[in-house]
């Protein structure tokens, strides 16, 4: 058995590989429906009624006009608009150097990054690499301790979820008591 190439996208339930099942179409296939035989006079009645139909909503469209959107909806909020003039902010210039300087440090943090990457990737595989070679001559020595080795250890990565049972009251919090009422606006077309 030879060891197989890890990538990331494969799903690892034991430690020796991958679980190598997959469901294709083939497998969610079912039997071909009957093919019902159908009057073309039929078929094209059915097609000349849908095209009527987009005719109509064409004129019909054409007629009335593209609907408008309600002013309250265009304006927006009058609290924002009042305080406009506080909001807005002033745009800092940047020099040519500074913002050549900016993208050189980019680029260099992108290097970096990429190489980082790279590095981790090509350690991992090395890792996986070495861990399926030894699995195979393991295999070769012994069958039991092979199949005790690839067996998963529950105590492994012990895993608990230990969080508050009780908070804390917030300070001068008043909780909602009764219906809620939807205020939503809702614009007919």
């Amino acid at each position: 058995m030879a060891p197989c190439k890890w990538t990331p996208a494969r799903n690892f339930t034991r430690a020796s590989g991958p679980l190598l099942f997959k469901a294709t179409p083939q497998l969610q296939a079912e039997p071909m429906k009957k093919k019902k035989k159908v009057d073309m006079s039929i078929v094209l009645g059915r097609e000349m009624k849908k095209r009527r139909k987009i005719e109509k909503a064409i004129r019909k469209q054409e007629m009335k006009g593209q609907k408008l959107k309600p002013v309250e909806e265009i304006e927006g909020d009058r609290t924002v608009l009042k305080t406009l003039d506080k909001r807005k902010r002033d745009v800092a210039t940047v020099s040519f150097d500074e913002s050549e300087q900016r993208a050189l440090l980019h680029k260099n943090w992108t290097r970096y990054k990429t190489q980082q990457f790279v590095n981790e990737w090509r350690t991992v595989e090395r890792v996986v690499r070495s861990q399926s070679s030894a699995l195979l001559e393991l295999r070769q020595e012994s069958e039991q301790l092979y199949q005790q080795a690839i067996e998963i250890d529950e105590k492994l990565i012990p895993f608990e979820a230990r969080g508050p049972l009780e908070t804390p009251p917030i300070k001068g919090y008043l909780a909602p008591d009764g219906d809620s009422v939807d205020t939503t606006r809702k614009f007919d077309k």
